[in-house]
Formats: structure tokens, C-alpha cells, sequence
């Protein structure tokens, strides 16, 4: 295990790191309460930008994980690098240093104002811009996913714990499919009618398509960007990476090179591929890149 900054322990930051989520799921089920009465929608959201709206409730949880972390470790070695504070000042977004907690204080931003279970908070914290802890909350489903390092575990709310369940299928053809709801582009259509899965979920946040791996729901996760387009971004990954490769998963670019992050523009493009099974990612990518280029969907 890599030793923390001075002056941090992993069990009582993975204890504090408990607390802050449970509370950035009370923030979450106020709003969602809200949100229900569709009159109190516009209040909520504080921008008019229906590919990336941006609301009260991403706010405060924001507020809430940043006040946590730097109230109760004050004068440690780390910087907190978060979606909303890029967005309102990115001139002071890129941090250089070894720790730096990566947030996304709600991802699934569109599924929160749908009223759907599909949104989650991620926090990881980044060593030298690879993901060592992470931290997935699903307030719906009372599910906070976390990864110290060395292994994942599921607790609930009542404080108890359940393991990953990752089930290994042979063909990709044997696999069910996370993809996504709000972010779905037809040369991602394409590819997965070539493929065949054998079940296709459709839900939203990384997060929870990443969970639903470790839960043995789904088997794998295609993120598919357009060139010129917009892609996800370092808050979006960095979290669900950590709990996957903690649990035997693997996440990889198609090629089956690791994430990148800490980029200038925090852009995770291309294709991205995550996986129950690091043992046969290599593999897998392998042959969705071999029906990418039998079919020339996607421009290499």
C-alpha cells in the first residue's frame, strides 16, 4: 500500500471519507424531494445548459466535500481538482502535485433532474494521476462503494458490508452490456448491434454503470466519444477506475492502454473499456476492436 501524505491515516480517512458521503446524501435526497414537484425545477438548476446543466444540489455537495476535506486535514499535501470549480475558474484548474483528490460532486446530472436512481457522487484520490482511493456513493439504491487501496467494499447506510460479486462470461456475446442513457451517439448504436451482447442496460453516471459490474448486473461498459465532440472527463472516471481495478476489473482505452490523467484538459476521449475481468480486458478489446475495423465505425 503507498504510504499517505504525512499525517494521514487510511482508516480514519476512510472513516471521515464515510461520514462526508452520508452526508452529501442528505444534501441529494433534499433536492431529489424537490425536484419531484416540477415547479421547484427551475430553482433548482442554476444554468441553462441542457448537454451539461449544472444544479443547486452539485453545488452544495461540492461545497460540503471540499469544506470536509480541507477543514478536517488541514496543511496536507494534497489539492482537491473539481468538475465545478473548472467550470467556474479553469485558469486555476491545473494543480502539480503528487495527491490530488479528483470530484465529481454529481454525476448523472440529467438522471438527478429525471428523478431517476442514476446518479452517484464520485471522489478518488489520485497519486502521481493514477486513482489509489476511491469513493462511489449511489444515494438511491443507499450504496457507497469504497476502495482503500488494496481491495472494494459495499456498505449501506446501516453500516454493513457486502463484497463485489464479478462474474466471468466467456464471449463477449455472453455479456451484458452498461451503456448509457443521455449519452448515446449512433456510432455507439452501431457497434453494439455488431457485437450481440446478450443483454443491454441502459442507465446513467459512470459510476453506476461501473457499479453494476461489481455487482454482477453487467459485465461490461463501452464509453464511446466523437471526435470534435465532447467527451468525459478525468471527475468522471478517476472514482469508478478506482473501485474497479480493486474489485479485478480492468478500464482501458481500446488499445488497452491505461488512463491518462491529469491532461490539460482533463479530456478522456476515444473509446474506453471496462471490464469484470483483467485477465481477458486484453482480450476483449482486442476483438471489439477487430468488429470496429471489419465494420469501419469508428475513425482511427
Amino acid at each position: 500500500m503507498l504510504k499517505l501524505p504525512f499525517g494521514v491515516d487510511i482508516n480514519n480517512l476512510i472513516d471521515d471519507l464515510r461520514i462526508f458521503s452520508w452526508e452529501a446524501a442528505d444534501i441529494f435526497y433534499y433536492y431529489s424531494n424537490l425536484i419531484k414537484d416540477s415547479n421547484n425545477k427551475v430553482n433548482i438548476l442554476k444554468n441553462k445548459h441542457n448537454e451539461d446543466p449544472v444544479t443547486l444540489a452539485d453545488l452544495k455537495v461540492n461545497e460540503l466535500i471540499i469544506n470536509r476535506i480541507n477543514g478536517k486535514y488541514k496543511n496536507i499535501s494534497w489539492e482537491i481538482l473539481s468538475e465545478e470549480n473548472v467550470k467556474i475558474s479553469p485558469e486555476n484548474s491545473h494543480i502539480n502535485t503528487d495527491w490530488i483528490w479528483v470530484l465529481d460532486p454529481l454525476d448523472g446530472t440529467k438522471d438527478f433532474l429525471q428523478c431517476t436512481e442514476n446518479y452517484a457522487m464520485h471522489l478518488a484520490l489520485n497519486y502521481k494521476n493514477k486513482p489509489y482511493l476511491g469513493i462511489v456513493l449511489i444515494p438511491e439504491k443507499n450504496e457507497l462503494w469504497i476502495a482503500d487501496g488494496e481491495k472494494v467494499w459495499l456498505e449501506k447506510r446501516d453500516g454493513s458490508k457486502l463484497k463485489p460479486t464479478l462474474f466471468t462470461k466467456k464471449s463477449l456475446q455472453d455479456m451484458t452490456l452498461a451503456t448509457s442513457k443521455n449519452h448515446r451517439n449512433e456510432t455507439l448504436n452501431n457497434l453494439i448491434q455488431k457485437i450481440n451482447f446478450n443483454e443491454v442496460k441502459i442507465m446513467g453516471s459512470i459510476g453506476c454503470k461501473i457499479s453494476s459490474i461489481l455487482r454482477g448486473e453487467c459485465d461490461i461498459y463501452i464509453c464511446l466519444s466523437l471526435p470534435q465532440k465532447s467527451s468525459p472527463k478525468d471527475w468522471d472516471f478517476a472514482a469508478p477506475e478506482a473501485i474497479l481495478i480493486a474489485a479485478g476489473g480492468s478500464i482501458t482505452t481500446l488499445n488497452n492502454e491505461e488512463l491518462t490523467y491529469g491532461k490539460s484538459n482533463f479530456e478522456q476521449g476515444g473509446i474506453i473499456i471496462a471490464s469484470n475481468n483483467k485477465d481477458m480486458h486484453k482480450s476483449i478489446c482486442l476483438e471489439i476492436k477487430e468488429i470496429i475495423e471489419k465494420y469501419s465505425i469508428y475513425p482511427f
